[in-house]
C-alpha cells in the first residue's frame, strides 16, 4: 500500500472539491504536453458530484476524451446507466464533442459490449488519468469479489453482478492501472470495512489494480476507522 498516496478530507463535499481542482488540473497539464486528454470516468454518488462540479469549471472542453470505467447492460438511456448520469450531471452542460466521448456499448449484452470496447481503446492506453471508487465488498468498476476474468482483454464481461442489474461490462484491473495518474474518490460511513481490508492487504478486486503512475486515495473522515492513522 505504499504507492499510494492517502489524503483525508472532512467531508464528501472537501472530497468532491479536490478531486475536481486535480483533474482540471491534470487536464491543463496533458494539453499542454500532447494536445489531449483522455479520462476514464467512475460511477457513484461521489464521482457524480465532482462532475457537478466540473459542469460549473473553465476546461479547454475541446481537447479533452472521455471513456468509462465500467457500465451496467441496460438501454443507453436508462437513468441507472454511468453514462447517463454522467451526461446529467455534468457533458450535457460543457463543449466537449461527442465524437471524443465514448460510452461503453453495454445494451449490446456483457460479450459483445466487452469486445466492442476493448476494440475501441485498443491503442489508447496509458490513459492520462483513471476515477475509481470502492463499494462496500471491496469491488471497484465492475470487478467483484469471487469473480475471476480473462486477462487479455481491455473490457471484461461481467456476469451474476451481486448488485442489479448483474449483467455489465467493466475495464480489467490491467487497463485500470495503465494510467499516468489514478485517483480513488470514497466517502461514507459504510465503506469502512472496505477500506480497512484493502489497507490490510486483503484480496479484494480493488486491490489488483496496480498503478504504473501517481496514485491518490481522496477520502472523508466518514470512510475511515479512526485507528488507521491518517
Amino acid at each position: 500500500m505504499n504507492k499510494l498516496a492517502w489524503v483525508r478530507f472532512n467531508s464528501a463535499e472537501e472530497v468532491a472539491q479536490a478531486a475536481c481542482q486535480r483533474i482540471l488540473k491534470i487536464a491543463r497539464e496533458a494539453i499542454a504536453t500532447r494536445g489531449q486528454f483522455q479520462l476514464v470516468l467512475a460511477g457513484g454518488t461521489t464521482p457524480e458530484h465532482t462532475y457537478r462540479l466540473l459542469a460549473e469549471a473553465k476546461a479547454d472542453w475541446s481537447h479533452w476524451h472521455l471513456y468509462f470505467g465500467d457500465e451496467r447492460c441496460l438501454p443507453s438511456t436508462d437513468p441507472r446507466r454511468n453514462s447517463w448520469m454522467v451526461e446529467q450531471a455534468w457533458i450535457g452542460q460543457v463543449d466537449i464533442p461527442l465524437s471524443q466521448i465514448h460510452p461503453i456499448p453495454a445494451e449490446l449484452g456483457p460479450e459483445q459490449g466487452a469486445a466492442n470496447y476493448s476494440q475501441l481503446i485498443s491503442s489508447i492506453p496509458p490513459f492520462d488519468l483513471v476515477l475509481l471508487g470502492i463499494g462496500e465488498d471491496g469491488h471497484t468498476a465492475s470487478l467483484f469479489p469471487g469473480h475471476h476474468h480473462p486477462t487479455g482483454s481491455a473490457a471484461v464481461a461481467v456476469h451474476d453482478a451481486p448488485k442489479p442489474p448483474p449483467k455489465r461490462v467493466s475495464l480489467s484491473a490491467a487497463t485500470l492501472g495503465n494510467c499516468c495518474h489514478l485517483l480513488y474518490l470514497i466517502t461514507g460511513v459504510s465503506k469502512q470495512q472496505a477500506v480497512a481490508a484493502w489497507r490490510k492487504g486483503e484480496p479484494l478486486p480493488i486491490s489488483q489494480i496496480q498503478p504504473m503512475g501517481s496514485t491518490e486515495v481522496l477520502i472523508d473522515s466518514a470512510a475511515l476507522n479512526h485507528d488507521l492513522g491518517l
